[in-house]
């Protein structure tokens, strides 16, 4: 009989020990909630749009000038994160306030304020507004590099509408340091989470359980033309965001470092040709001239596996590394050569117009069957190409792609979108998005054997 009295107590202790911690975790997630709510705001913004009066709607309206415009106004929705409640400083995401005529911040109380741009920078899709209030409320920004993978985060934003402002969503890490997510941006290594993400959760925060800001909201995948979640989103790391926000409050707009190399992922084959074991780090395709790199002593073929004592891990993670990092800064750098590694040391400068910190080659424009690349030394080269052949080179067509129907092969040179030259893969993205509002991308292509011919995809 005292057996049993033993046994079942020993249960009913454990059972309330359990409850107890589930209670726990219960309200720790409450409390990060509760604390992170107020220093989320939601972002309405409105731009004035004007069309021209064409005939048939002046049909339809006699009264009204067919040489004048008409104008509409659009409405956009977004989320944002006080860092700063002395000053009024909010952080969120460029492609939330970008080209906007009027922009809007809602506070958790349900203040409203006109908002400022205090500075955006596109290349990673961050902005700083500022708005004349009082008694803010802010939050710290954590350490990103501490994140683990399987750790758990909270996200907090507007999603679809204003009447779902301050929405939580939990999920965990899914990964870090993702890259070539969003088409056309310049530095991403982003924190991959199943916590819910919506249209409207864009420039919301994403806290850890210290409720610490880690992450700035950004992008969701959708799997298709679907625009909800469907458990994979994205967001821009606190360290990133630091280093950025900093420049733009300061000065308006960021400044970056220059290296000054080409650069492609180690795939299996390359690293057996160059005896390496591990496929980590950045392969140098090329070195500019009079650049940090070649000021350095690195060479192409060289393997840069390491980079201000931090690991390298691919392209983009150098990339974002040396951006990062203040201009004038001198770094310690370990390459792979020759089947030895070797220590260098390279002083950086500061990023201009026209140069490049370090160029993916491999990180290729795909569209419409296509992968193309900027054509280098090595390319020239490997297909036999003159210096004035062009500049974007096909590098491989998918298999029934109507590319492939129309005799696209590896080797084409793209010369011109429409009738327009394009230099750089970053002018044909231009020029081919600008292409996509017509239905079709017109190429003039240069064959293998010399000669030219223009050739239409249809998107």
């Amino acid at each position: 009989m005292l057996r049993t009295i033993i046994f079942t107590t020993a249960i009913i202790a454990n059972l309330f020990s359990q409850n107890s911690v589930v209670q726990q975790f219960s309200d720790a997630f409450a409390d990060v909630a509760e604390n992170a709510k107020p220093a989320v705001v939601t972002i309405i913004t409105d731009k004035i749009m004007k069309v021209p009066n064409n005939d048939l709607y002046f049909f339809f309206n006699p009264y009204m000038d067919p040489n004048s415009d008409k104008e509409y106004k659009t409405n956009a929705l977004g989320s944002g994160v006080i860092v700063d409640a002395r000053k009024g400083y909010i952080l969120t995401n460029n492609h939330v306030v970008e080209d906007m005529d009027n922009i809007k911040v809602k506070l958790f109380d349900k203040r409203e304020y006109k908002a400022k741009i205090m500075g955006t920078d596109p290349k990673s899709d961050l902005a700083i507004l500022k708005i004349e209030a009082d008694n803010l409320r802010e939050l710290q920004l954590g350490n990103s590099d501490k994140l683990r993978v399987g750790e758990w985060v909270m996200a907090v934003g507007s999603p679809f509408s204003e009447n779902l402002s301050h929405t939580v969503t939990t999920g965990i890490v899914s990964a870090m340091g993702r890259s070539n997510i969003i088409r056309g941006q310049s530095y991403e290594d982003f924190i991959q989470t199943d916590a819910a993400i919506n249209p409207g959760n864009s420039g919301g925060a994403l806290l850890n359980m210290k409720g610490e800001l880690i992450g700035i909201n950004t992008a969701i995948a959708t799997g298709g033309y679907e625009k909800g979640n469907r458990g994979v989103g994205f967001a821009i790391p606190s360290n990133m965001s630091k280093r950025i926000m900093s420049d733009l409050i300061d000065k308006g707009y960021v400044t970056r470092s220059w290296l000054g190399v080409y650069i492609q992922p180690l795939d299996a084959d390359a690293a057996k040709a160059l005896e390496m074991e591990s496929r980590d780090g950045a392969l140098i395709t090329q070195v500019v001239d009079d650049s940090p790199a070649e000021l350095a002593g690195i060479e192409e073929g060289d393997v840069i596996v390491k980079f201000d004592n931090k690991k390298i891990s691919d392209p983009s993670n150098l990339r974002n590394i040396v951006s990062l990092m203040p201009p004038g800064s001198k770094s310690d750098i370990v390459i792979f050569r020759n089947g030895n590694k070797k220590n260098l040391n390279v002083t950086l400068q500061e990023l201009k117009d026209g140069k490049q910190v370090a160029v993916k080659t491999s990180s290729n424009t795909s569209v419409l069957g296509l992968e193309l690349k900027e054509i280098n030394s090595a390319l020239i080269q490997k297909y036999n190409l003159k210096e004035d052949d062009g500049k974007i080179i096909v590098v491989a067509v998918e298999p029934g792609s109507e590319a492939a129907d129309k005799g696209l092969v590896e080797g084409d040179v793209i010369k011109r979108v429409g009738t327009q030259q394009v230099r750089s893969l970053k002018e044909f993205k231009k020029k081919e998005k600008a292409s996509r509002a017509r239905g079709s991308l017109l190429l003039l292509v240069k064959k293998n054997d010399g000669s030219s011919l223009f050739i239409t995809l249809n998107y």
